[in-house]
């Protein structure tokens, strides 16, 4: 058992000051506060947060940062430069560009992550002789970088959708794909369960674009009890295809085949109708909003108050990578919301703290995870407030002005896998990228 004593920290009753925290056997103990230090407590100064999210990641995407955001073009030209970066993956390639990526999310104070991961085969579309070596190398690497992860194992079978209906896969998306709803779900049947406490695999509709509505029926007939993500309505194309082939829009096409409920997190949610907030409320479903890949894709501004209202829950995510900082994509929601409706305070602080934590966690599986209180997951960051970014902030205000690289130490299941700003299996994960960029042939 460690017991440590914070200056302030995040309850689920909000800011607390003189906080005694007891972990043991990963999980928490007994909260005190107002409480005077122990001698035998580790004292934590600065501000502790419960352990933070990352709902939605594709971790091979961190290869494009820095080389793909100062061109002109949009989603669908930006998705050529990504779709060139997957035929240099290997199953090592892409566990060491994932064990660095990892770690990077870890020193920005990520405790979880869910990966949405349809890179399954090899360049060619055949199976590699581990129809899963793929997905186990993102697994290993994410154990590696000592963060938890929920392997969104994704369903990927066509390669677009017109008004004329869905295409052939084309010769890059072959190894994203699976013949059928029914070989998708038999190659993940003979995944070899994850051994890590700290490790889970989850799984994921691409897209409506991607997956056929009979394909569809197939996955609703099956998903039942289990967290599932979907990307949605992130690009207006994507909306007006479906009109014109479906009749009826991306997230009603979801509803029509039973894969809209609960267990269901919508990506992006962009471009979602109000008739459509009103069914994913209904459904009780999720959303993960990313907005520092939305921004810089000119994805848009999606409606997160107008869904929150409506009863969804909202939780955030990295996406592309192209931004690490949890702290960026909390805030970037509040002002994007700022900037469409000119209002400030769109959410309270408290609500978009539960986004980048609790929700986060609920949305990938981890339940009981992303809030201290005694019983849960014991994951938990600190985050400095003396630096020139945090000096003078209000511990209630805190997640406003820090950011990833204000983040001192990170605590998962009661392990420490940050100090002092210091990744404590890896050291330093700069030279980690190096080597994969190396080895991806990738030119600096």
């Amino acid at each position: 058992m460690t017991t440590y004593w914070a200056e302030h920290a995040w309850l689920p009753t909000g800011p607390a000051t003189s906080v005694r925290i007891t972990v043991q056997d990963g999980r928490f103990g007994p909260i005190q506060t107002h409480v005077h230090a122990h001698h035998d407590d580790v004292r934590i100064p600065g501000v502790v947060l419960p352990g933070l999210a990352n709902t939605h990641s594709h971790a091979f995407h961190r290869a494009l940062r820095g080389r793909t955001h100062g061109g002109s073009g949009n989603f669908w030209t930006w998705r050529e430069q990504m779709y060139a970066v997957t035929q240099r993956l290997n199953p090592d390639t892409y566990f060491a560009l994932a064990r660095a990526t990892f770690a990077e999310m870890a020193l920005a104070g990520i405790t979880v992550v869910g990966e949405f991961h349809y890179l399954h085969h090899s360049p060619s579309g055949r199976p590699y002789a581990d129809p899963n070596a793929m997905g186990d190398a993102l697994i290993a690497a994410a154990g590696e970088a000592g963060i938890r992860i929920t392997l969104l194992d994704t369903c990927y079978l066509a390669g677009g959708l017109t008004g004329e209906g869905h295409t052939a896969p084309d010769a890059v998306q072959q190894r994203f794909c699976d013949g059928s709803v029914g070989e998708w779900l038999d190659r993940m049947s003979v995944r070899t369960p994850p051994h890590a406490a700290t490790a889970r695999v989850g799984a994921a509709v691409h897209s409506v674009r991607a997956v056929p509505k009979p394909s569809l029926e197939e996955v609703g007939a099956w998903v039942e009890g289990r967290p599932i993500h979907v990307h949605l309505s992130e690009q207006p194309a994507e909306n007006i295809a479906c009109e014109m082939f479906y009749g009826c829009s991306p997230t009603e096409l979801l509803a029509d085949t039973g894969v809209l409920r609960p267990d269901v997190t919508a990506v992006h949610a962009t471009h979602v109708s109000a008739e459509d907030v009103k069914l994913l409320g209904a459904a009780d479903a999720q959303a993960a909003f990313c907005p520092t890949t939305e921004r810089d894709l000119a994805d848009g501004i999606g409606p997160a108050r107008d869904l929150a209202d409506a009863g969804v829950s909202l939780s955030l995510g990295s996406d592309q990578n192209a931004v690490v900082d949890p702290f960026e994509e909390l805030r970037g929601l509040e002002m994007n919301e700022r900037l469409s409706t000119n209002e400030r305070g769109r959410f309270r602080t408290d609500e978009l703290v539960r986004m980048a934590t609790a929700n986060g966690y609920r949305s990938l599986g981890w339940f009981g995870g992303g809030v201290i209180a005694e019983g849960a997951l014991a994951d938990f960051v600190v985050v400095r407030d003396d630096t020139i970014r945090t000096i003078g902030s209000r511990a209630g205000q805190i997640v406003y002005t820090a950011t990833g690289a204000d983040v001192a130490t990170v605590v998962i299941g009661g392990q420490v896998v940050v100090d002092r700003g210091e990744h404590q299996r890896l050291g330093s994960v700069a030279p980690l990228f190096r080597d994969a960029f190396d080895a991806l042939r990738v030119e600096r």
